[in-house]
């Protein structure tokens, strides 16, 4: 097993497995982002639902 690791260390790297590594890390970020920006987004309805929530909870006087 310690001859195939060491085969594999030495050798070139391939160019397409570095694309492809490349474009992956690419993805990652891509998704890391819009993982934020979700987050933001759901934080801000979030808190917009308890606003409307607690305006919907005002005692009306009644109208007689």
């Amino acid at each position: 097993m310690a001859k195939a690791l060491y085969g594999h260390v030495g050798a070139a790297p391939d160019r397409r497995l570095l694309d492809e590594v490349t474009r992956l890390r690419s993805r990652v970020q891509a998704l890391e982002f819009e993982v934020t920006r979700l987050r933001a987004e759901n934080d801000r309805l979030a808190a917009a639902a308890v606003e409307a929530d607690e305006f919907a909870r005002l005692t009306e006087p009644a109208l007689t």
